[in-house]
């Protein structure tokens, strides 16, 4: 009878080592199919997204969200949901939190460290009342850092008491890495992005970005037959102004009206600063009617913006003329914006301090 040979140690341990190997090699494709899903993007939405996924798919998590990491103009950190999934409305609503120096999530950016919760039932800091009300029963909060800046944390949960295999963390850590860089590239290139289309000084978008909108709203006015307003201003006696008071007077002026056409237009509408003291807005769905009281809110709202900015140190703001236009009434493309530039002139050769139009057709 012949009898099979009993493996000796060396073969198990050969065997075990080969699976041990084959597991990490196969974590590794893993992470590197991840990394290349989470890299591919600057949009800093879709890299969101792809971050929020990948990580949901390593850890098997049903739910997760990713806040981004800022300070305010007054030196306060916050938090503030970006990209979210799996989760309640109720729980997603609270859209922007402070981070409390010494509170658990500040210890967790400062640290660095995967945060893990296997069970949230009796965890002493566990007291959220939203995340309590959600059924939130293990979570992961993972921080996303590049060396000393803080980026973010990543949040992973399940609704259910959990154990994390030390292998998926692990790559999740590598994944966080991958994801902070990400994120932080994305953001510079919309940064980069935003200051290409916009002006430094007002904050408005600039006349590049003026034409290119133009084209996009005209096109889609004609494609729902729908009317659209043009609206130019030009600061009155501005070159006066500048000798008198100076070019960094005449630069808060500026800012002031572009803050002026904020306030009163409506948030689907559109500002540019033209050029020089000429500022030019798009009123989508807009007829002559509705841009003419628009125009003359404006036109008047920034006499009163420019005088706050300047007191105590000019004694009066200043004035804009107004010309106002509107597809189809009055042209399309270049004709509407040759229209509104005449009717622009008119307004300062009629005296300046004054919103200027074409008379209806009889």
């Amino acid at each position: 009878m012949r009898r099979s040979k009993k493996p000796d140690n060396a073969d198990v341990c050969a065997r075990d080592n080969l699976a041990l190997l084959e597991e990490e090699l196969r974590v590794l494709k893993d992470l590197l199919s991840v990394a290349q899903v989470v890299v591919s993007s600057l949009d800093l939405d879709e890299v969101l997204q792809n971050i929020l996924f990948s990580a949901m798919g390593v850890m098997d998590m049903p739910a997760g969200s990713i806040a981004l990491y800022q300070e305010d103009l007054d030196g306060e950190a916050n938090l503030e949901l970006h990209a979210h999934a799996g989760l309640s409305q109720a729980f997603t609503d609270r859209a922007r939190w402070r981070v409390k120096t010494g509170g658990l999530t500040h210890r967790i950016l400062e640290e660095g460290e995967l945060f893990i919760v296997e069970e949230t039932v009796g965890a002493e800091f566990f007291n959220n009342p939203l995340a309590v009300a959600e059924g939130i029963r293990s979570l992961i909060a993972v921080p996303l850092k590049i060396q000393e800046k803080m980026v973010g944390i990543l949040y992973l949960n399940d609704f259910a008491p959990r154990t994390f295999p030390e292998g998926r963390l692990r790559m999740l850590s590598v994944l966080a890495s991958f994801a902070s860089m990400s994120i932080d590239n994305a953001r510079l290139h919309e940064q980069t992005r935003h200051l290409a289309c916009t002006d430094g000084l007002t904050g408005l978008f600039n006349h590049r970005q003026f034409m290119h909108m133009l084209q996009v709203q005209l096109s889609r006015a004609v494609r729902f037959k729908e009317p659209l307003a043009l609206i130019m201003f030009d600061v009155d006696n501005f070159k006066k102004f500048n000798d008198a008071y100076g070019h960094p007077t005449g630069d808060k002026v500026l800012v002031a009206v572009g803050n002026s056409l904020r306030k009163c237009l409506r948030s689907f509408d559109f500002c540019f600063r033209y050029g020089g003291e000429e500022f030019v807005a798009i009123l989508p769905e807009t007829d002559i009617a509705q841009a003419l009281v628009a125009a003359e809110r404006c036109r008047l709202a920034i006499a009163e913006e420019t005088a706050l900015a300047l007191t105590g140190v000019v004694p009066h703001g200043v004035t804009v003329s107004v010309g106002v236009a509107v597809y189809p009434r009055d042209g399309a493309g270049e004709e509407l914006l040759e229209v509104v530039d005449q009717l622009l002139y008119q307004a300062k050769a009629g005296g300046k301090n004054q919103v200027h139009h074409r008379p209806e057709p009889k």
